[in-house]
């Protein structure tokens, strides 16, 4: 026993330093974790300025969105957004986002049906007022004043002046290269060139075997493209209306609903399905097969936009309450998860990426608009 009680004591002279080293060096770090706990308290709106999120709510649900290219800092973070009522008389909303990081309405005015879309004039436009254009029942023209207070009735364009019946339009397309170009689509099959300075149609074709849900302008004034009910995606030549050329159809003809087209890399389309999670991403350069399939989403893909200002990315929002933003710069390899992603209060169902405000993307979800900073 006193053999024992010699070892341990030998022991305990050996490491007695041993102990305290690591208390102390593991008291220094819990000091380090506890100067980060806890995490600042803030306020919704504070938390959301933090983040660079900027909200708007709107009296109605939001169905369409539009945001100001005009340069200059009195259209600086303009908007215009449309109402989803089910009646004949709607509303338009400009909105704008003020120094105070706070949304003001500027004004609003009535439109007949829900507005299917909203676009104001390109950047190139170099009109007194700025344009809006807006598409339901026919394409309407607005001017609005320098401080967005007052907007007015510019002009109705309608195809067919014999018959008070009208075949509603689901989009349109402003030419960035060219402002006095406008291409409608239209349920009854056609879509539409449209001379917004004579006022006038410059043509009219049948560009699909049903309903045609949306149309979009390649780099230039010559080259446009359709999507539609009947599942085909359709490349036309204004130079050339005779033949269009089918660049995709979906696996099942299933409708296709939306479309844009790479403004900084014309090779590159993307479209997206009814009720379908996918975005399909396709290279002109390839007909038929898609160059790539963004599958992330957990429910309809409503919106796609590529950005403005790079040829490789790519948002899209969904049902899921989700906006994604993806890298497709490793194109032809698959796509697997996109680089960012945003949740939303709601399912989100429109989407804007500004031309004029690069790093800023606009989103709809129920009755709320909110700015977010990419």
């Amino acid at each position: 026993q006193q053999q024992q009680q010699q070892q341990q004591q030998q022991q305990q002279r050996r490491g007695a330093g041993r102990p305290r080293r690591r208390e102390h060096r593991r008291q220094r770090h819990r000091r380090r974790r506890w100067q980060l706990w806890p995490p600042p308290l803030l306020s919704m709106a504070e938390e959301q300025r933090e983040r660079e999120i900027y909200t708007y709510t709107a009296p109605w649900t939001i169905f369409s969105l539009g945001w100001s290219q005009r340069p200059g800092d009195p259209y600086r973070f303009r908007i215009a957004a449309g109402s989803f009522l089910e009646e004949y008389s709607n509303e338009i909303q400009v909105v704008q986002r003020g120094a105070d990081g706070e949304f003001h309405k500027l004004a609003d005015f009535a439109h007949p049906y829900p507005a299917t879309k909203i676009m104001w004039a390109p950047q190139r436009y170099q009109g007194a007022k700025d344009l809006l254009a807006t598409s339901a029942d026919y394409l309407r023209l607005w001017a609005v004043s320098d401080d967005g207070s007052r907007v007015e009735d510019v002009a109705l364009l309608n195809t067919n002046r014999n018959t008070e019946y009208c075949a509603p339009l689901t989009s349109f397309d402003w030419c960035e290269d060219d402002p006095s170009l406008i291409c409608t689509s239209s349920i009854d099959t056609t879509c539409t060139l449209w001379d917004i300075e004579q006022l006038l149609p410059k043509t009219q074709l049948i560009a699909h075997d049903k309903e045609v849900y949306d149309v979009a302008f390649a780099q230039g004034r010559d080259i446009f493209a359709s999507a539609g009910g009947d599942g085909s995606v359709r490349i036309f030549d204004a130079r050339s209306l005779e033949h269009s050329t089918i660049v995709y159809e979906s696996h099942d003809l299933s409708p296709l609903l939306r479309l844009a087209w790479n403004r900084q890399d014309s090779n590159y389309l993307a479209t997206i399905l009814t009720d379908s999670p996918q975005t399909v991403i396709l290279d002109v350069r390839v007909p038929a097969i898609p160059v790539a399939r963004l599958q992330s989403h957990q429910a309809a893909v409503n919106g796609v936009a590529w950005a403005p200002h790079s040829s490789c990315h790519i948002c899209t929002v969904s049902d899921d309450r989700q906006a994604f933003i993806w890298n497709l710069s490793q194109l032809p390899q698959p796509i697997a998860d996109p680089v960012l992603a945003y949740c939303a209060e709601g399912s989100i169902n429109q989407l804007q990426w500004s031309a004029s405000h690069e790093d800023w993307v606009a989103i709809a979800f129920g009755e709320k608009l909110q700015l977010l900073k990419v």
